[in-house]
């Protein structure tokens, strides 16, 4: 029972460094990530990405000071949103991650003034998608199925592959509005 009505699901392609930029960023939700191509191309290429959960509390192995690591990908953003407000032309940015992650740097970017030429993204890691509920605006994380509940309302959503880049987000509907009760089983569609 996927969704084959509305595409607005993001088409990704691989990162390959912008030169007509002066200074790159590459950020990552995950150190697992090979920026080795990306550094290839631009020198002074800087590096920031979330730390694997069983580095806490070890000394991050940098590097160089182009190379920060950060413990979850909300100080990642927080401080990339403290970054950006110092930024000027020529500028680009480069992300890679999960989707929901994809989006929160390009909205933080958009934010801060930078366009659609000035920000690059390409999906890394698992295709589990955030949810939003359209009836109680709950933010649902890691669903994997076709039809989830709600961990807001406790309804029954079917999520359809309709992708709001403004809330990062895929939106789930009431699957039973018509007729509640009647619940189709959920197909495993996102690992």
């Amino acid at each position: 029972m996927i969704d084959q009505g509305i595409k607005s699901r993001p088409v990704y392609e691989r990162l390959r460094i912008d030169h007509s930029g002066l200074r790159h960023l590459f950020v990552a939700d995950t150190p697992s990530f090979s920026v080795e191509p990306l550094a290839a191309e631009a020198q002074a290429l800087e590096v920031w990405a979330v730390a694997p959960l069983d580095s806490e509390g070890v000394s991050p192995a940098l590097t160089d000071e182009r190379h920060r690591s950060f413990r979850s990908v909300q100080g990642l953003i927080q401080r990339l949103t403290h970054r950006l407000k110092d930024e000027r032309m020529g500028f680009r940015l480069y992300a890679a991650g999960r989707e929901g992650f994809l989006w929160d740097v390009y909205g933080t970017a958009q934010q801060a003034g930078l366009g659609r030429q000035e920000v690059f993204l390409t999906h890394h890691g698992s295709t589990r998608r955030r949810v939003m509920c359209v009836h109680c605006r709950t933010f649902n994380e890691g669903v994997t199925t076709t039809i989830a509940q709600c961990e807001g309302c406790g309804a029954q959503l079917f999520v359809r592959d309709h992708f709001s880049r403004r809330l990062s987000a895929y939106m789930g509907v009431k699957v039973d509005a018509e007729l509640p009760g009647d619940v189709p089983p959920a197909e495993q569609a996102y690992q």
